[in-house]
């Protein structure tokens, strides 16, 4: 969430900063500031009652000493007037915090000065692409269809075990999914990504400090008896590893890879581009995640987008990044760049990769913090990014590598799958 300190900074700049991510924040924004005037005047009311309460206590002894009893009773009695005070203005005070962080936590990220003004995806940025498009024969299947014919993925099989959007894969298409999977963290690994396998599920804390709570309890799967939640990306439990934590500036940055199944319930969605991998409830992905000093986490972000790039590269696959406007960005990011590959019997980009900044948004949030080196301690950085999401780069694969002979394996996975064609 948003500091304190940046919104009494410059309140307007903040509300003109909102209103590129369509969030018109003039209302919440002025009620925080009244909220936190009331709550530092009662503050002060504290401060002044404890620094009184200190001094009456030894002037009723220094009144017994000199043996002005009346007196003594006077400040006794003022003793018992304030502490009769103080349960009120303590009830008070937690509730101003309470309303405080409550306000906090409605308010998005600031979108940084590079993220372009607009609503919609169609107001997205293409900053860059690359890859050579498919020649395909007009008769191209689409990779519903080259599952089935080569016994790859089973969706019929997922509706009946557990519901749409929950698929089989099966032989060559099993082999191809783990392929994936360890490749990705091989060159995760190379890139200097330490790997670690998280718990699959989270609790409460750990979904409010990322920002998937309260934002967005309705994508994700709440296992409501023990009150834990399916991870709707890695990047929960990855960076929650470092929340309340305060790290050594001189270990910074951290940097973490993880594979996990990802669930994420998608409430109304539906139509032909869902259909297929296009759009899952239950998915792999490999994350990446770094946690970085303010002043280095841009460079750290083009870092991530190289790497992403390199991966969509060495698969062969046609691509593009797309700097996504104001309206098109998540609540928490203060900025994000999509990374979409060509489906070429679908004829449309796909969505495999979001590479995110979040500034001090999430480590606020986290209580994510480092002591540089005058002993400060100061918020950290965090970003992530898929690295990759399978569905749909197996979906481009089945698609852009389709041949009379069969489905054609990309080199960089070969040695993963142990055959070059899929047939």
């Amino acid at each position: 969430m948003l500091t304190l300190q940046t919104i009494k900074a410059d309140p307007e700049f903040v509300v003109r900063r909102l209103a590129v991510k369509g969030f018109d924040g003039k209302a919440v924004i002025t009620e925080i500031l009244e909220i936190d005037a009331e709550r530092r005047r009662l503050q002060q009311k504290c401060d002044s009652d404890a620094s009184e309460l200190k001094k009456l206590a030894a002037s009723i002894g220094a009144h017994m000493k000199a043996g002005e009893k009346d007196k003594a009773e006077e400040a006794k009695a003022r003793v018992a007037s304030i502490k009769g005070e103080a349960k009120g203005l303590q009830d008070r005070l937690e509730d101003c915090e309470k309303k405080m962080l409550d306000l906090l936590l409605t308010v998005p990220n600031l979108p940084c000065d590079a993220v372009p003004e607009g609503l919609t995806a169609a107001d997205n940025v293409v900053e860059k692409e690359g890859g050579a498009m498919p020649d395909l024969a007009p008769d191209a299947l689409p990779h519903w269809d080259l599952a089935k014919k080569y016994n790859l993925i089973d969706f019929e099989l997922g509706v009946k075990v557990t519901g749409a959007g929950f698929p089989f894969y099966i032989g060559k298409g099993a082999r191809l999914q783990r392929a994936l999977i360890q490749f990705f963290l091989d060159e995760a690994w190379k890139a200097g990504y330490i790997e670690v396998e998280p718990p699959f599920v989270v609790n409460a804390a750990s979904g409010y400090g990322t920002g998937q709570l309260p934002d967005k309890e309705g994508q994700m799967y709440h296992v409501t008896v023990d009150d834990l939640y399916l991870i709707p990306t890695a990047e929960v439990p990855v960076t929650n590893i470092y929340r309340d934590v305060i790290i050594p500036g001189d270990d910074l940055p951290k940097k973490n890879c993880a594979y996990s199944p990802c669930w994420r319930r998608e409430a109304g969605s539906y139509g032909k581009d869902v259909r297929g991998l296009n759009r899952l409830h239950q998915f792999d992905k490999v994350e990446i995640v770094r946690i970085e000093k303010p002043e280095n986490s841009y460079a750290a972000l083009e870092e991530m987008k190289d790497h992403v790039q390199g991966l969509l590269e060495k698969l062969g696959l046609p691509w593009h990044i797309l700097r996504l406007c104001g309206g098109d960005m998540s609540f928490t990011s203060a900025i994000t760049f999509d990374f979409e590959v060509w489906s070429a019997a679908q004829q449309r980009w796909l969505e495999v990769s979001s590479v995110s900044n979040f500034e001090t948004y999430q480590a606020n949030r986290l209580k994510c913090r480092y002591r540089d080196a005058d002993k400060k301690i100061k918020l950290c950085h965090t970003l992530n990014g898929s690295a990759l999401a399978l569905p749909r780069i197996v979906a481009a694969l089945l698609e852009n590598n389709q041949t009379p002979e069969g489905i054609i394996v990309p080199e960089c996975l070969r040695k993963y799958t142990g055959f070059d064609i899929i047939n």
